[in-house]
């Protein structure tokens, strides 16, 4: 549900532009609003998820981001739309944090990767097909079907997942403890800071720094079109989906420190070589090295998230998100100004040494005993 609330908007923004007799520039704010809602909602997630249960409050987020998702089906001008797409920003935030946080109480540290893999294949697999589920919606039956169907089936998950929780009462519960204060704890413990730490530079060079303007590159610097851009980055997806099914063997193999090492490793090799690169098909060649590589240092900081706070593991896992997307928001600044003073090149050249050492550092600092 959050996947394809991500990316539904793409193939929709121009139909949705000319309803509201605005150009597609103006339906920014559309797109700001999710997202900054999905981060800031992250200040309450976490506590509100521990105090009163993960499963049970992650069903009433499916719930709420159904009825958010319905009043942007029904939104009649485009200030209203904006104003849907903060609830439903700040409802779909809650939905994936949760979820891990949950899958961290029942599953032991060693084979937690690998399930947490298993889990982001809902994620990764949503956002490939959400654009293309979405346009052939709107072509057919308007842009507000699109946004129907999604809040009807947010609310079928929301009724699954309460009906299951009747069976599991002890999964429905929440510690009943401490809440806002747990952030403070957070903040006390030198694992948690590297981490966070580790995590907003993260952000910073790859959501906010590398990965936005990949398109931007192919169209501007070999000319190719917007459609062809888009299938040629769309390889970022296939790339992830590997690690999904890979995770288990990849750790058991490599270590927590390998995967750092050789996921930044390779995260930075893959952008030096879109960095020089002659043509539009070696960049779109890097996507999937991207996409496999980038989730292997991604996901295993998600693994150490969950333990950055055994007793209160969703505060955790949305201090994760809120350190990830303020990392990105710093990152699209800075490197906005990289591209404008030297250019795509030199921005993604500079991303790939950051990401290289990132992944030493990330082995250095995050690689020692659990609360160390």
């Amino acid at each position: 549900m959050s996947g394809c609330a991500m990316r539904m908007l793409d193939p929709l923004l121009p139909m949705m532009a000319g309803e509201f007799l605005v150009a597609v520039g103006a339906m920014s704010p559309v797109i700001a609003a999710f997202a900054l809602a999905y981060a800031g909602g992250q200040l309450v997630i976490g506590p509100v998820g521990d105090r009163f249960g993960k499963l049970r409050m992650l069903a009433l987020s499916l719930f709420l981001f159904g009825g958010a998702v319905i009043a942007c089906a029904l939104a009649s001008d485009l200030s209203r739309l904006v104003i849907a797409r903060v609830a439903a920003g700040a409802t779909a935030g809650a939905i994936f944090p949760l979820a891990l946080a949950w899958v961290a109480d029942n599953v032991p540290f060693a084979a937690r990767q690998a399930m947490i893999g298993r889990l982001l294949t809902g994620m990764v697999l949503s956002q490939l097909i959400a654009g293309p589920m979405s346009g052939i919606l709107g072509e057919n039956f308007g842009w507000r079907a699109s946004f129907g169907s999604l809040a009807v089936l947010s609310l079928v998950m929301g009724a699954a997942l309460a009906w299951g929780i009747r069976r599991l009462p002890a999964a429905g519960v929440g510690s009943g403890g401490m809440g806002l204060s747990n952030y403070l704890l957070l903040a006390r413990r030198p694992a948690a800071r590297r981490l966070l730490g580790t995590t907003f530079i993260d952000g910073l060079c790859l959501f906010g720094g590398a990965f936005p303007f990949l398109a931007s590159f192919m169209i501007e610097e070999f000319g190719l079109g917007a459609s062809g851009a888009g299938m040629a980055v769309a390889g970022f997806g296939l790339g992830s989906l590997v690690y999904t099914r890979l995770a288990g063997r990849l750790l058991g193999r490599l270590g927590e420190g390998g995967m750092f090492v050789a996921g930044g490793g390779a995260v930075g090799a893959a952008l030096c070589v879109v960095a020089a690169a002659p043509s539009w098909w070696v960049v779109a060649a890097m996507q999937p090295v991207l996409g496999l590589a980038f989730f292997m240092l991604h996901g295993t900081l998600q693994a150490r998230a969950t333990e950055a706070l055994p007793e209160a593991r969703a505060t955790a896992v949305s201090a994760f998100a809120l350190s990830l997307f303020l990392g990105q928001s710093v990152g699209s600044l800075i490197f906005g100004v990289v591209i404008h003073e030297g250019g795509y090149r030199a921005a993604f050249a500079a991303a790939g040494v950051m990401v290289i050492l990132l992944g030493f550092w990330a082995r250095w600092a995050l690689v020692r005993p659990v609360g160390a």
